[in-house]
C-alpha cells in the first residue's frame, strides 16, 4: 500500500504496515542444513565403504581411472541431490507460517528459504574440508622438515643444502654412464627424479634423455639406440598418464559444479514442496 498526501505537511491518509519480524525462518534454515550435512556424511561414508569393498586384486587391475572417476562423479551427483532435497524439505516443513501473505511471495519465500538451506551446508562442508586439507599439508611439511633436519643434523647451518632440489644436487655429481665403475651404483633413483623434473616441466630435456639412455645402457647391457627407445616410451606412457588423468579431473570437476548447481535447485523445490505441505496441514 502506498502512503498517499493530501498537502504538505498534512497528515498520512493511508500508511503501510512494516512487519516487526525477518521473513527469514533461521531456526528451519538450520535444521536443513543439518539434515542435509548429516545426510552428506552418511551417503559419503556408505560410497567409500562400497568403493574399498568393490577392490579386490583382480578388480583393481582391471579397473581404469577414467572408470573409476566417472563412479566418483556419479556418486557425488547423488550425494548432492538428495541431501539437497531432504535438507530443502525440512526447512520448507518447519518454517514458521505467514499468514496473510500472498501465495507468490510465499512461493518466493520457500525457495529461498531452500536455496540458503543449501548455501549454508555448502559453505560448511567446504569450511571443514578446507581446515582438513590445510592440516594434512602442515602435518606433511613439518614431517618433511623434521626429517629434513635431522638428516642435516651436524652440518653447516648456514649451507641449507635440504633446500636444493635432488634434481639439481644429482647434477653434480652426473658421472659417464658407460664408464665401467658406474655400473656399481644403482642409479633408479636419480632416474626417477630426472624423470619427476623433466614431467613437471612439460619434458624431458635431451641431455637427460641421453644421459637416462647411456645410463640405462650401462646397467642392463643393452644397446645405446634401445636405452633411448626405452626413455622414450616411457616417458611417452608417463605423458599420456598424466594427461588422462588431468581431463578426468577436469570432467569431475565440472560435473561436480553442474551438480551442485542442480543440488541448489532441487534444495529450493524441495523447499517449496515443504512449505505448500506445511501450509496444507496448519
Amino acid at each position: 500500500m502506498h502512503v498517499a498526501y493530501t498537502a504538505p505537511g498534512a497528515p498520512v491518509a493511508d500508511q503501510a504496515i512494516e512487519a516487526s519480524k525477518s521473513a527469514v525462518s533461521w531456526a528451519a534454515i538450520f535444521a536443513g542444513t543439518a539434515v542435509a550435512i548429516s545426510i552428506s556424511l552418511v551417503l559419503l561414508t556408505l560410497g567409500s565403504g562400497l568403493g574399498l569393498a568393490s577392490l579386490t586384486p583382480s578388480v583393481r587391475s582391471a579397473a581404469s581411472s577414467g572408470s573409476l572417476a566417472a563412479l566418483v562423479t556419479v556418486w557425488i551427483v547423488v550425494v548432492q541431490w538428495l541431501s539437497a532435497a531432504s535438507g530443502g524439505y525440512v526447512t520448507g516443513r518447519l518454517r514458521t507460517r505467514w499468514v496473510g501473505t500472498h501465495t507468490h511471495e510465499v512461493f518466493f519465500r520457500d525457495t529461498a528459504h531452500g536455496f540458503v538451506t543449501w548455501a549454508v551446508a555448502t559453505a560448511i562442508v567446504a569450511v571443514v574440508i578446507a581446515s582438513a586439507t590445510s592440516a594434512l599439508l602442515a602435518d606433511g611439511v613439518h614431517a618433511a622438515t623434521t626429517m629434513a633436519s635431522g638428516a642435516t643434523q651436524g652440518a653447516d647451518s648456514h649451507a641449507r643444502i635440504n633446500r636444493v632440489a635432488p634434481y639439481e644436487v644429482d647434477a653434480l655429481f652426473h658421472t659417464p654412464a658407460g664408464d665401467a665403475k658406474s655400473p656399481s651404483i644403482d642409479g633408479r633413483g636419480e632416474a626417477e627424479r630426472i624423470l619427476i623434473n623433466g614431467l613437471s616441466a612439460g619434458g624431458v630435456p635431451d641431455a637427460d634423455r641421453t644421459y637416462l639412455a647411456s645410463l640405462i645402457a650401462a646397467r642392463t647391457g643393452i644397446s645405446h639406440a634401445d636405452a633411448e627407445k626405452r626413455v622414450d616410451d616411457v616417458v611417452a606412457r608417463t605423458q599420456q598418464e598424466a594427461e588422462a588423468a588431468r581431463k578426468a579431473a577436469a570432467r569431475t570437476s565440472f560435473l561436480t559444479a553442474l551438480a551442485m548447481m542442480i543440488g541448489a535447485f532441487v534444495a529450493c523445490a524441495a523447499a517449496a514442496l515443504g512449505g505448500h505441505e506445511r501450509d496444507r496441514h496448519p
